[in-house]
């Protein structure tokens, strides 16, 4: 029952065990008064020798012990069951980030935020209220009333029984509610999932909603999903409860046939009165542990039903590598017969190109011809469908991500920098790089002029995602981070996409450097900028439509002729609208 989360405390099982062993011990220590209790009641009644009040307060200060041993045990179990529950969370979140890590980053990127940060987040954090209270608990609340039943049917069998009468109902009744309760836990969990991505999604996008009045139409997604996790959540619960009620009135009457039959039994002569006196006062004393270990039973299932929900979240087919390095003969890359789809959804079709060392290779097409995609194979963001993607005539999938990420510098249109300065930020390119070599790096990337405006220039803090900084301010230092890892393959995926004309200029002059005697696949949606491009390859919708010179493919490709034409017309529409204006 307890298999799955057990997996994964680690060296802290043996403080679950402990930590059980104390409540066990704590639990037992609130039976033990009834016992005293028993003693008490005997000379009442006429059996055994009258106690003195030396006895009696003998009695009475056990009783008390009993309370402070109990109160001591059973929080000190609880102690160690949170230090073991938190380091199984660990463990958890440390299993499910290797699991992350081995799958594509395009299948991690699919997720979300919203998602991921939930998995590691929130549902963990759920865990650990059932890992520190209901195994331990549950378990200690239950073997201390099995125990004392046990011990019932050494006092009198048929007492024992009639004690026992209570508990076929009592879980019966909480067997319907598991049941009716499981049968809503997946629409439950499904509309939390919902609403926490809607939330993030809501915030993230607040500027774009205020500033095209789309708050009624993004407010209604947003009050919908949380709505519809109030609604399961009332719908569990009221599945729930009738059920839940009925097996708290029910259990804890272990008494309810054992006074009268028993008193009868007494006066047939089948049972003794003291028999009957010790039977009723074990049945008084194991009524609450009894009823609290069931209700943390009812935790059980929520517990594997979450760790099993969190596994096959990060169950994807883990991205194919080895851990060779790289041995390929060049730095040429070539596409072979390359097919990808996205949820079964073929987007690139047979594609075969090469991209020759030391020259600059220019993907086109419209949006949604493949560029983009194919580049993120090349980086092995994911598995090929079909065919194979080789550097130097070595399948990227036979060798390890790390090797890969030594030959390549990829620079996409939006770049992350973390909160930590601009030179940590540009550092990352190659760790060991002295603050002269990242400084260099920054002036080639043209970073020098928005520098000298901060306050403390490339020292200066990034800011969350780097929010302190413009969009083609961040492409710059991304473009720095390229320059100091000094790759022999680049990577450009619309790396001047930010730039204003004057920037990217300066940007493309400082390209033109960096890329020097380098492997260099460029994506770009404006032509003119790749016009010289050593080789240009024109995908349009997933197929490969030519590949050539600018002059070559004017001649031969009506895919490049008409995106030529395009790119013209809408040069001519800007000179003519600023004219216009004039």
């Amino acid at each position: 029952m307890f298999k799955k989360a057990l997996a994964y405390t680690g060296k802290y099982r043996k403080t679950t065990y402990a930590a059980i062993a104390f409540m066990i011990v704590g639990v037992a220590m609130t039976v033990v008064p009834y016992f005293v209790v028993y003693q008490l009641i005997l000379p009442l009644l006429g059996y055994g020798d009258t106690l003195s009040v030396g006895g009696i307060t003998l009695r009475i200060a056990i009783v008390g012990l009993c309370g402070v041993l109990y109160a001591v045990l059973y929080v000190h179990g609880l102690s160690l069951s949170h230090v073991s529950a938190y380091h199984t969370l660990k463990n958890l979140r440390i299993s499910l980030q290797t699991k992350l890590e081995s799958q594509p980053l395009g299948t991690i990127q699919s997720k979300g935020v919203g998602e991921i940060k939930k998995i590691f987040i929130d549902d963990i954090e759920t865990i650990e209220l059932l890992l520190a209270h209901a195994i331990p608990e549950g378990f200690s609340n239950f073997a201390v009333p099995a125990i004392v039943y046990l011990s019932m049917f050494f006092v009198d069998w048929k007492l024992a029984l009639l004690s026992l009468c209570s508990l076929p109902a009592g879980i019966l009744t909480m067997g319907f509610m598991y049941k009716s309760g499981k049968s809503k836990m997946d629409s439950y969990y499904g509309a939390a999932k919902r609403m926490n991505s809607t939330i993030i999604e809501y915030i993230n996008g607040m500027e774009v909603v205020k500033m095209f009045n789309r708050d009624g139409e993004s407010y209604k997604r947003f009050e919908k999903d949380v709505y519809s996790y109030r609604d399961f959540t009332l719908d569990w619960y009221r599945v729930c409860r009738p059920w839940m009620a009925l097996y708290n009135s029910i259990l804890p009457c272990i008494a309810i046939l054992t006074l009268p039959l028993g008193c009868w039994f007494v006066l047939k002569g089948y049972s003794t009165l003291p028999d009957l006196i010790l039977v009723l006062c074990m049945s008084f004393g194991i009524g609450t542990p009894l009823l609290r270990a069931l209700s943390f039973m009812g935790n059980i299932p929520q517990l594997n039903y979450k760790i099993e929900n969190l596994e096959k979240a990060m169950n994807e087919k883990p991205l194919q590598q080895s851990g060779e390095p790289f041995s390929g003969t060049d730095h040429t890359v070539s596409f072979e017969n390359v097919t990808f789809a996205y949820d079964k959804k073929e987007v690139l079709h047979d594609i075969s190109l090469t991209a020759e060392e030391g020259r600059l290779t220019a993907l086109v097409g419209e949006s949604g011809s493949g560029k983009s995609t194919l580049a993120k194979l090349l980086v092995h963001f994911y598995d090929v469908t079909g065919g194979g993607v080789k550097i130097g005539g070595q399948d990227i999938r036979n060798m390890s991500v790390e090797a890969l990420n030594n030959e390549i510098s990829y620079v996409s249109q939006e770049q992350f920098l973390f909160n930590i300065s601009l030179m940590d930020n540009i550092r990352l390119g190659k760790p060991s790089a002295s603050d002269d070599e990242v400084i260099a790096a920054a002036e080639r990337a043209q970073c020098g002029e928005f520098l000298q405006k901060l306050e403390k220039g490339i020292r200066t803090m990034a800011g969350d995602g780097g929010k302190q900084l413009s969009g083609g301010e961040r492409q710059r230092i991304s473009l720095a981070r390229a320059i100091l890892k000094d790759a022999p393959i680049i990577v450009l995926d619309e790396a001047t996409a930010f730039m204003d004309p004057e920037n990217e200029e300066k940007m493309n002059g400082a390209i033109a450097q960096v890329i020097r005697n380098k492997t260099v696949i460029v994506i770009a949606h404006r032509l003119y900028t790749i016009a010289n491009a050593d080789k240009i390859c024109v995908l349009n919708d997933g197929n490969l439509a030519g590949c050539g010179t600018h002059e070559e493919l004017l001649e031969s490709c009506e895919d490049y002729r008409r995106l030529w034409q395009n790119a013209g017309d809408a040069e001519k529409w800007t000179v003519a609208s600023e004219e216009a204006k004039a």
